[in-house]
């Protein structure tokens, strides 16, 4: 069955076109930093278009598996809002993939990263691309704007499967009943831990429980050091403000209702984690102390062979999983132990994010861009730019601490087949940890004010992380700045 290809234009972008010019004027004037995204993000619309040099060895075809094979004959031109040309194997061998299954499918790609604005406007122009990579924590912006399409049909045209994805993953791209992005990379949070800090102070692994608030509170004061007056090592850094959501969870608390509409940051118990964990940073002596250590302090760096650990200038810390492959590659020799983030029950705990495939409104290829995004998310695929890597890195001497993605089968094959204790060091045990407690997780629902909401509750941390207010101050006043904007959004 084919699809319809969407090309009208939402009226409701049309009267933003010039506003949205203006934005980006002065966006680039600015110059505002991005958010970090660990997938590469999405792409800006491109000034101009490239095609993709030479097809890379994958060292594995997912061929022969009939959910990999083409359903439909398609053709014409696949504008991707992705890199190729700079891209690494894991995003390449899976675009090749798509590439030799679609031979008659021009496939460019716009080479640039997501721009938030300059999307805007290239969707409004007529302009944007056909499938693009999207952060799944903003895009309940860019659904309330019109600017993407629903999938259901999309999906169902195409058969994908989302049983496959993981639950966390799908749930942060449905809103108002409708699937609006298919889920690409995934990352999630253990606890890493510094053994040589641990040692000097005489603690072990199992000290390092988040279930327990009063412990922590005393870990955290006996890992921090200082000379003299001067701060020298942090103790337990909490990741404030971006992993209040997880802190807030561990206290049976939500900052944001099931279905996005509802601000909750008005809840005593999100208070309650916040006052807590601003607690933690402020037993440093000051924010500003704490901040200006992390900052600019001994393995400030985070990359490279100087990071906190190897530094000591850390105790320990929630992070995202990714850090095991940057530590492993920069540091493998460094006695790190892990433990998972636990709820105040006991539980583990952990926060999903990541990456999906969207299909912009007026996608000019809509059924190419729906297989696109099936074919590069399939089990198959992935494992075949995994074990590429995984070849990649051994043929270097380098370790290989697997892809960690939204497709559980594609996960259980890679961790199961790819990654051992050989590949990935001593930092194998936190790989393990991190695939064990992967469905644990939670995740902000898309909320049509999604960058807003990041923003206004990221602000209230601040204030209280420099005691310009308290927790339940600070989130009262957030609470009613952040459902006038999803109210105004919707």
């Amino acid at each position: 069955m084919s699809l319809a290809l969407t090309r009208r234009l939402p009226a409701g972008l049309r009267c933003l076109v010039p506003f949205v010019v203006v934005a980006v004027i002065s966006a680039a004037a600015c110059n505002p930093d991005a958010d970090r995204n660990q997938d590469g993000g999405g792409t800006a619309p491109p000034a101009a278009t490239s095609e993709p040099g030479g097809s890379p060895d994958s060292g594995a075809s997912p061929g022969g598996s009939p959910d990999a094979s083409p359903g439909t004959q398609l053709s014409g031109t696949l504008l991707v809002g992705a890199k190729y040309q700079d891209a690494d194997e894991i995003a390449t061998v899976r675009y090749d993939t798509f590439k030799d299954q679609y031979p008659e499918v021009d496939v460019q790609f716009t080479e640039a990263d997501f721009d938030p604005q300059q999307f805007l406007t290239a969707v409004a122009s007529g302009d944007a691309p056909d499938v693009v990579q999207m952060d799944r924590g903003i895009i309940g912006t860019y659904i309330s704007q019109g600017a993407l399409e629903p999938l259901d049909e999309c999906i169902s045209s195409a058969g994908i499967d989302m049983g496959q994805y993981r639950e966390a993953a799908v749930a942060a791209v449905t809103y108002d009943g409708q699937i609006w992005g298919i889920p690409q990379f995934y990352d999630t949070r253990i606890v890493m831990i510094n053994d040589s800090v641990l040692a000097d102070v005489g603690l072990t692994p199992d000290d390092i429980d988040t279930s327990d608030w009063d412990r922590l509170a005393e870990v955290n004061e006996q890992m921090l050091a200082r000379d003299g007056g001067q701060l020298t090592r942090l103790g337990f850094d909490p990741k404030l403000p971006d992993f209040l959501p997880m802190w807030a969870a561990a206290n049976g608390a939500s900052m944001l209702s099931e279905d996005g509409t509802e601000s909750l940051l008005d809840d005593p118990k999100v208070a309650e984690a916040l006052e807590f964990t601003a607690g933690l940073i402020k037993a440093h002596g000051s924010a500003a102390d704490f901040t200006d250590l992390r900052a600019n302090g001994p393995g400030s760096a985070f990359f490279g062979p100087e990071n906190q650990f190897t530094e000591d200038s850390l105790g320990a810390m929630p992070m995202e999983q990714w850090y095991l492959n940057v530590m492993a590659g920069d540091t493998p020799d460094e006695e790190v132990s892990f433990r998972p983030f636990k709820d105040r029950q006991g539980n583990n705990l952990t926060m999903a994010g990541g990456s999906a495939w969207v299909i912009p409104s007026g996608s000019e290829n809509m059924e190419a861009a729906c297989e696109f995004a099936r074919v590069v998310t399939l089990a198959d695929t992935w494992y075949a730019a995994s074990k590429a890597r995984a070849d990649t890195r051994a043929s270097e001497g380098k370790p290989f601490t697997g892809t960690y993605t939204a497709n559980t089968a594609a996960d259980e094959r890679i961790f199961g087949e790819l990654v051992s204790e050989e590949t990935a060091g001593r930092f194998h045990e936190g790989v393990q940890l991190a695939v064990e407690t992967a469905d644990s997780a939670i995740t902000i629902p898309p909320t049509p004010a999604a960058e807003e909401f990041r923003r206004i509750w990221n602000d209230a941390v601040q204030r209280v992380i420099n005691g310009e207010a308290s927790a339940v101050d600070a989130l009262a006043e957030a609470d009613q700045e952040a459902q006038a904007a999803i109210d105004n959004a919707r």
